[in-house]
């Protein structure tokens, strides 16, 4: 059974928001079938501890701004900056130092998982009027 509406609508949130703050290498992996604890796992990185910080606190700010506010059940390792974990029992949000990210792989620890897809929207094309006309006969 693949993650539930809600959690892939605070999945795209929190990804959203990561990316607002240049978060990088941002992926959304569906869990639910592998995991009973949570649907979906939200792994971002970052080059310094300043801005792990700043993105955690962005995707906080993001999801309580939801019309049904979404607060963490658990969060850990803001005090170091260099792996913040937020627990919101649907997903869980891991933003990692760049270095702690290709330490421990977690890209590839739940490679076998479906990623739900997810384009910045600062990245994405604009629509239609965009394409130069193709389409048209």
């Amino acid at each position: 059974m693949p993650a539930t509406e809600r959690a892939v609508e605070l999945a795209l949130t929190a990804a959203q928001a990561a990316a607002d703050k240049k978060a990088e290498e941002i992926i959304i992996i569906d869990v639910a079938d592998q995991l009973v604890i949570t649907d979906a796992f939200i792994l971002a990185s970052a080059p310094n501890e300043r801005q792990v910080l700043a993105i955690s606190d962005a995707i906080q700010e993001s999801l309580l701004g939801l019309p049904e506010k979404a607060k963490p059940a658990r969060r850990e390792g803001e005090r170091a900056g260099r792996w913040v974990l937020l627990d919101y029992v649907d997903v869980v949000v891991h933003v990692q130092h760049t270095e702690e990210r290709h330490f421990y792989a977690l890209d590839r620890l739940w490679k076998d998982c479906p990623v739900i897809p997810f384009v910045d929207r600062d990245l994405a094309p604009a629509g239609p009027e965009s394409n130069g006309g193709a389409g048209a006969a």
